[in-house]
């Protein structure tokens, strides 16, 4: 018995410190912040009009999404019962994937449906404890540092970025393989940068982190993913993808990409791979496609069965079409694009008001002209 009070009493000496918001964070690293506000893991429920959308499509009582898209929240557990709702007053509501969350994950709870990142408690009444991959890292005003974590390196991207399955156990989103490490992320994502960026740069550190989080919105990164051959043999036409990302083409259910092949002659298009939707290449359009006890439904949360057109981390694929044999001065352009809310999101939410969502949106393009 007294060994339970003690135990008791240890653990609630130990919870955690104030928190401290996004903007806190500027006073030291504006340079971080200023990326960071430009990335993805700022936007959350009240910023992302797709997310929040589908989320209210899923329920208006409950939000689960919360574990990883308001991790922060001071209530986080009456958000997923449905007993509060996101409050855009409550800077931990608004914060969305906050810099404080980031830094302070102690470790991965892996699961079947989805894992969850445990934060690390902190010692009432002192400064927190940040972690990162840092070396040397300097102690502020706000927080205390330490060394590089394994953790960071290892898993730290799992806890929100692997998978995640519904009540139904269909796989809704996958990206990550149970034994991937984070690193391969992180090269891509948040690179070192040359600058240093702190207000006070006590370690005259020549380089910095990105915090931009770069992805499939930035028009320039999502050139590097996907590199696309094109070759023509008689009437037959290859086009072979290359992912070279260390993640599936697709992972989320709401994007598709596709192709768009066009043959043309003296300016005029002779032929192309699909007449009026992209889907109708079956091969060349990549997306998620879900059921319920056997109907088509496009909010996958209660899908009963789920199947995905992919292109796996590293595959590289060869996919044949027949088009008209080439004559000199024919020009064959072959695009990958991308689409953030596909055609059949429109269906069941309102995106009239969102164009950049809805329109194609080009990843890369090749062209071969026939001599």
């Amino acid at each position: 018995m007294k060994q339970t009070i003690f135990l008791l009493l240890l653990f609630s000496s130990f919870v955690y410190s104030k928190y401290r918001d996004n903007h806190s964070c500027k006073e030291c690293h504006e340079k971080i912040y200023e990326e960071y506000q430009t990335s993805y893991h700022a936007k959350g429920y009240f910023d992302s009009t797709l997310h929040k959308k589908i989320a209210d499509k899923v329920s208006t009582k409950t939000y689960v999404c919360a574990s990883c898209h308001m991790p922060m929240a001071d209530n986080i557990d009456d958000l997923i019962s449905g007993v509060a709702r996101p409050d855009i007053n409550n800077k931990t509501h608004t914060d969305a994937v906050s810099c404080y969350f980031c830094h302070t994950i102690a470790y991965v709870q892996k699961s079947h449906s989805f894992n969850i990142n445990i934060k690390a408690k902190q010692a009432k009444g002192y400064k927190p404890t940040l972690y990162g991959r840092l070396t040397n890292p300097d102690e502020g005003d706000q927080h205390s540092s330490t060394s590089t974590n394994p953790l960071y390196a290892k898993k730290v991207c799992m806890g929100c970025h692997s998978h995640k399955l519904n009540d139904n156990n269909v796989t809704i989103f996958k990206a990550m393989k149970d034994n991937q490490e984070s690193l391969g992320c992180i090269h891509c994502h948040i690179p070192t940068l040359a600058g240093g960026v702190d207000k006070v740069d006590k370690c005259a550190r020549g380089k910095h982190v990105s915090h931009k989080f770069l992805g499939i919105h930035d028009k320039a990164f999502r050139k590097t993913g996907v590199d696309i051959n094109v070759t023509v043999e008689g009437k037959l036409l290859n086009v072979t993808l290359h992912n070279k990302m260390e993640h599936p083409l697709i992972i989320q259910p709401a994007r598709a990409k596709f192709l768009k092949i066009e043959v043309q002659r003296a300016g005029t298009v002779i032929w192309k791979n699909y007449k009026n939707f992209p889907s109708e290449d079956k091969q060349g359009y990549f997306a998620y496609t879900f059921k319920e006890n056997g109907k088509d439904i496009i909010i996958p949360a209660h899908a009963t069965e789920g199947t995905v057109h992919n292109l796996e981390a590293n595959e590289r694929k060869m996919i044949p079409y027949n088009i008209p044999k080439l004559q000199k001065g024919d020009k064959v352009i072959v695009g990958l694009y991308v689409r953030f809310a596909k055609s059949e999101c429109q269906k069941v939410i309102d995106l009239s008001k969102n164009p950049s969502l809805t329109k194609e949106q080009l990843i890369r393009q090749v062209s071969l002209l026939q001599k």
